[in-house]
């Protein structure tokens, strides 16, 4: 059974810096994809940032490029999201999920299997 477990989220200033981590268990594959979403109030999940584990390919939403980077950790089993030059449209509840039904760096919600409760980024102006 795999589980998904997210870290890091807390209240910070617009220019602020922040690092979510996830801690993936229970995943016996060798090729998967791993990826950040975010939701906030009255608006649908987007994706942020995703990779695909097999070659260390990534994907990133136009809105935070530049300012986010995702890597993995893969002797720690851990995804990690930095985050810099935060704005208050960062601003919301952020979801690390895992999914091994894809080929690639996927930002599509349906193609990822387990996912964690989210960890809260507040940033303020």
């Amino acid at each position: 059974q795999v589980q998904v477990v997210e870290s890091g989220g807390a209240s910070v200033q617009a220019g602020g810096s922040l690092r979510l981590s996830c801690v993936v268990s229970g995943i016996t594959y060798n090729r998967y994809c791993m990826g950040w979403f975010r939701q906030a109030p009255g608006k649908e999940r987007e994706g942020v940032a995703a990779i695909y584990t097999a070659r260390g390919s990534t994907w990133y939403a136009d809105s935070v490029k530049g300012r986010f980077t995702i890597s993995q950790d893969n002797a720690k089993n851990t995804l990690y999201l930095q985050m810099n030059s935060l704005k208050p449209e960062d601003t919301a509840m952020y979801y690390c999920a895992a999914g091994w039904r894809c080929a690639g760096a996927s930002s599509r919600e349906y193609e990822y299997d387990a996912w964690g409760q989210g960890t809260q980024v507040t940033v303020s102006s």
